[in-house]
């Protein structure tokens, strides 16, 4: 039976890759490369194991539930100004769990963490928003045995 929930869930992220890659650019959801004058601009956004002096640590798409754990780390650059930025964790198009995260001029570097647990199998995705609800990006992954 886990076999057949790592093979179904490793189809499932195939197919979302692929289907990604026929994807035109345009419709795909990447932080833009160029900000106008005075906007925040996220430069980076990757999930992974951990984060050790604000450098993401294994990197990845899929995530075992054994690892304990999974990051959300971003990098702004420029912040014109203090803000506040969310991570939104939704597990199955569930809102899990929304993490608050302040950014300071001139950039700034931030994560956010979940603990895993058995039932956290499964889809998952990360939208990083602003205040004003705007998504700079959605990063999506999978936790599996």
């Amino acid at each position: 039976m886990k076999l057949f929930a790592y093979l179904l869930s490793a189809f499932l992220f195939f197919t979302g890759a692929c289907h990604a890659l026929q994807t035109p650019t345009d419709q795909r959801s990447q932080p833009p490369q160029a900000a106008p004058a005075g906007q925040l601009l996220l430069k980076k956004a990757v999930m992974c194991q951990r984060v050790e002096n604000l450098t993401p640590i294994s990197p990845g798409a899929v995530f075992s539930v054994s690892s304990g754990q999974v990051c959300c780390y971003t990098s702004f650059d420029p912040v014109p100004r203090h803000t506040v930025v969310y991570h939104r964790w939704y597990h199955r198009d569930e809102l899990s769990t929304q993490t608050r995260l302040r950014l300071y001029p001139k950039k700034w570097s931030t994560y956010s963490v979940i603990q895993l647990r058995e039932t956290d199998k499964g889809p998952w995705r990360v939208e990083v928003v602003d205040q004003n609800g705007h998504v700079f990006d959605v990063l999506r992954f999978s936790i599996t045995d």
